[in-house]
């Protein structure tokens, strides 16, 4: 028997004709086949785009708030979970590179997640010890490393610490630490004597920029 289709009528998922073919010609193959539906869901994203699940599964197994409809000799079955995510999505055949194969145009896309706040206090770069680290870098310690094609940047100064990041070809480089510890830090103790402390906070296996994440006290 064939499930009510619960979505108000409305055509969620359309099986090209090219597409329901072939799937009843798979089905073909299966024990019990008048008795199966094609099932087709959500399982998750990947980028710009749903991932699915497409199977076959018996009509009975059908559930009020799942949506069904004939389409010719198949039903098909969208689990209520993903009605919304397949609503106005297309079943078809891809026959590009010489082989057939489904492919789901689907309208919908997967909701864009929010970056998450950067950690730790914001920074404040305006006292006096940080315009003086920001001085002793522009005038010192960039004209230097500059000829490497590098860059360092103050993040953040914390009682008596000073975060940067290198950026460039300091970044990812083999001796950005020996960079750091012989000259930009001698460097920055020695012009600006309330920092005891210089810290690399930028991450060197990925190229890309952290967090700022506060010393632990």
């Amino acid at each position: 028997m064939t499930p009510d289709n619960t979505a108000d009528e409305v055509l969620v998922l359309r099986a090209s004709d090219e597409a329901r073919a072939m799937v009843i010609g798979l089905r073909a193959s299966e024990d019990d086949a008048a008795s199966l539906a094609l099932w087709i869901e959500v399982t998750g994203s990947s980028g710009d785009a749903y991932t699915y699940d497409i199977y076959f599964q018996p009509v009975a197994d059908a559930q009020p708030t799942d949506w069904s409809d004939q389409q010719g000799e198949l039903i098909i079955v969208v689990p209520s979970e993903s009605i919304a995510k397949l609503s106005g999505a297309v079943l078809d055949v891809n026959t590009e590179g010489g082989e057939s194969g489904m492919i789901i145009v689907n309208p919908n896309q997967p909701p864009r997640v929010a970056s998450p706040p950067m950690a730790g206090p914001p920074a404040d770069l305006s006292g006096d010890v940080a315009q003086r680290i920001l001085q002793v870098l522009e005038q010192q310690i960039n004209p230097s490393i500059a000829a490497h094609g590098g860059r360092a940047d103050l993040v953040a100064v914390e009682d008596e610490s000073a975060y940067l990041r290198l950026s460039g070809g300091c970044a990812g480089c083999g001796m950005a630490a020996v960079t750091l510890s012989q000259g930009i830090e001698v460097a920055l103790r020695e012009s600006v004597p309330e920092i005891t402390r210089v810290i690399d906070v930028t991450d060197h296996a990925s190229g890309a920029n952290p967090y700022y994440e506060a010393a632990k006290k």
